[in-house]
């Protein structure tokens, strides 16, 4: 079967290789069409072919003020050449679309089309964004979600046909547990003999931030660090930061982030709302101990035994499972066993890539 899966602007590129690796060691025959990564070198193919053919033109850095200008640009056209393009696949999969309202006329149409839901809604929806996404879940021939809570929500919420929606798991990343060159903690870091917590990936309203950093206020003995790119204002949050919290705010590639996760003892996601989480699966790959919001898709990741949960937004009872956690050894080495047996089953992307196959196939007639 010939599968394209599309990610026009590169939001993914962890997921997008995991992916259509998976699906090639499968027997699908996979392209990815995306574009360039700009933050880092993104994962090479793995019996996949990638083709950067979205925004080729313009502004290259990763901050530039003309970078988003230039895509909006080129978008129209892209895609256009894209729908042409897309007559050589059998099934075409959708894992992120760009201009929401602009898109939904400009998906191909004589192929069946499969659109992945990351964010099953708009966190911070601007005018008309939520009604444009609700039309593209109505265009597309299946979407899928990655948690039963994702599926309740697009049916309940959007009154998306439950026929159309489809639960598959989000897979753990494996692949950045021996990604080649990899680099070890700054020295800094590396020098730390005390327990450490972490917090990683971007940084945003929604991620909790605050009510961690209120929780860790009561918190003696260990380090907390928080690693990820800021996409909000951190100025207060680090000016009223406790002396044990070590900032890393900036973009962590592949090659480092192995080392901030073997490090750490407990990974903490203290979010208000979520459907799943990249960090998570990537925490889950290298078997950390997790603490988690009971918010979304998480908690199907502690009945499966592989994260401890708190209530979100309530900083004590985050306090006291920072504590508890911190002080039990044996309970955090449950977790890691739980995350290690959830990775290599359920979360497996070779389990992941046959039911994708399995879809693909009753779309396109068997």
């Amino acid at each position: 079967m010939r599968i394209d899966v599309v990610d026009p602007s590169a939001f993914t590129p962890p997921y997008d290789h995991a992916l259509c690796a998976a699906l090639a060691r499968q027997g699908g025959d996979v392209r990815l069409q995306t574009s360039r990564f700009a933050y880092a070198a993104a994962p090479p193919p793995a019996g996949y072919e990638r083709i950067e053919r979205f925004y080729r033109h313009g502004p290259s850095g990763a901050r530039s003020r003309g970078r988003f200008a230039a895509k909006l640009v080129q978008h129209v056209p892209d895609m256009l050449a894209y729908r042409r393009a897309a007559a050589a696949a059998d099934v075409v999969h959708f894992q992120w679309l760009t201009v929401q309202p602009v898109d939904v006329h400009l998906l191909p149409r004589a192929r069946p089309l499969v659109l992945t839901a990351h964010d099953v809604l708009p966190r911070e929806p601007r005018r008309g964004q939520r009604e444009a996404q609700r039309r593209l879940y109505e265009r597309v021939d299946a979407v899928v979600v990655h948690s039963a809570h994702g599926r309740d929500r697009l049916v309940e919420q959007l009154g998306i046909a439950p026929a159309k929606v489809r639960v598959i798991a989000h897979g753990a990343f494996d692949h950045l547990t021996n990604v080649a060159n990899a680099r070890p903690l700054p020295p800094e870091l590396a020098r730390v003999d005390k327990p450490v917590v972490l917090f990683f990936g971007l940084l945003r309203p929604y991620k909790g931030l605050d009510v961690l950093l209120e929780a860790w206020r009561e918190i003696d003995g260990a380090e907390l660090w928080i690693a990820g790119m800021p996409r909000m204002d951190i100025a207060a949050l680090r000016a009223q930061a406790p002396p044990s919290v070590r900032w890393v705010p900036r973009f962590v590639a592949d090659d480092e982030l192995g080392a901030y996760f073997r490090r750490a003892d407990l990974v903490v996601l203290p979010y208000r709302e979520i459907d799943q989480s990249g960090v998570l699966f990537t925490a889950l790959a290298f078997g950390a101990p997790l603490l988690l919001s009971a918010v979304g898709g998480f908690p199907e990741l502690a009945d499966q035994g592989a994260a401890a949960l708190v209530a979100p937004g309530d900083a004590a009872a985050l306090a006291g499972e920072l504590r508890r956690l911190l002080g039990d050894r044996a309970a955090r080495e449950r977790l890691a066993a739980g995350a290690r047996a959830a990775a290599s089953g359920r979360y497996s992307w070779d389990a992941i890539a046959r039911e994708h196959l399995e879809l693909y196939a009753a779309l396109a007639g068997g």
